[in-house]
């Protein structure tokens, strides 16, 4: 019998930091960096975790592996709580469980070569033995970024942005993990070398089955890369759905104003989305649905109630209680995509 057991479920988890002030400090309020967010992740698929600066995506990726202790929720890898994981539990999470983040000169220790940055979890997960054998295995692990031997000698303000990120990604993949967090992995390099790298992810997600939360605010390299999207806003989900159902049927007004700001080369078909005013205060987020303030279609019902994820369409989700939307048609992001085809 199949075994139906997400890989990675997680359910209503939530984090809030303490404002204190004074001076004695005191609690005076509570951020909300990430509020109820749920979803579910089977093996060897791609979710790609989109939203402006500030909506909660690295804390999301964090929380999920438990760099950062949640105030709320719980996270399941493979149905097994780790936030309840035992110090050896733990150690196997680790193993099977990688990030990559988004500064791949801040990620690695400069007084390092590259062969003990990427040794180094091979030591502590007790997967070589010798330093001939890590040391093969780390050629290994850089032939697979496309990296050679030259580089293990080297230390990382020897090498470039893209090759620094590849590092990063080598050193990830030494432990064989199944699951791998992008953090904005591209945002950092220069135009010409993003394409590399997210090349790289889509054949190592083919070539190690891996699964994968892909977090970035470029609509058009999550388009290339995912299978599902979730759009995250004040570090709520405002929509999540299969790639091609949320992006041929947009139904959350959110999610039309980021589609809407992809840049594009020839004409739109699509009129530009600006919105009003700022994102408001995480620590006193308005009543009802968060996006109201900014939300061209808004209502006086949506500042009601917090409107729940609703199902639109097949594992189609949106926070929205209007389906009374103008077509909205998404133009920009093929062109934008052809850009990563190899």
């Amino acid at each position: 019998m199949k075994d139906c057991t997400p890989l990675l479920d997680v359910r209503d988890i939530s984090k809030s930091y303490e404002i204190r002030r004074g001076l004695f400090p005191r609690v005076v309020g509570r951020l909300k960096a990430v509020d109820g967010v749920s979803f579910e992740l089977p093996p060897r698929e791609v979710l790609g975790v989109a939203g402006e600066s500030g909506s909660g995506k690295t804390t999301l990726g964090r929380l999920i592996l438990r760099l950062v202790d949640p105030t709320a929720g719980q996270v399941l890898f493979h149905g097994h709580d780790v936030m309840r994981m035992s110090a050896r539990e733990l150690k196997l999470f680790r193993r099977r469980t990688q990030i990559v983040f988004q500064d791949p000169f801040g990620s690695l220790d400069p007084r390092m070569r590259i062969v003990d940055i990427v040794g180094e979890p091979l030591e502590i997960q007790g997967l070589v033995r010798g330093a001939r054998g890590r040391r093969d295995r780390v050629v290994q692990l850089l032939e697979t970024v496309a990296l050679g031997s030259e580089f293990l000698d080297r230390r990382p303000h020897e090498l470039s942005g893209g090759q620094r990120q590849r590092v990063g990604i080598a050193r990830a993949l030494s432990v064989g993990p199944e699951l791998l967090i992008a953090d904005e992995p591209v945002s950092a390099l220069d135009v010409s070398i993003q394409a590399q790298i997210v090349n790289l992810l889509d054949d190592l997600k083919q070539q190690f089955g891996l699964a994968m939360l892909f977090i970035s605010h470029d609509l058009a390299v999550m388009d290339h890369l995912s299978d599902r999207i979730a759009i995250l806003y004040m570090g709520r989900i405002m929509e999540i759905g299969p790639k091609r159902d949320l992006l041929a049927n947009v139904r959350h007004p959110y999610t039309r104003a980021l589609l809407s700001a992809v840049p594009s080369s020839g004409p739109r078909r699509s009129k530009r989305i600006v919105l009003s005013g700022d994102v408001p205060n995480p620590t006193n987020p308005p009543s009802g649905c968060t996006f109201r303030t900014r939300c061209p279609y808004a209502l006086a019902d949506c500042a009601q109630q917090r409107p729940p994820l609703r199902q639109v369409g097949s594992r189609h989700f949106t926070a929205c209680i209007r389906d009374d939307l103008p077509d909205f048609k998404v133009s920009v992001l093929a062109q934008q995509k052809a850009e990563f085809v190899k």
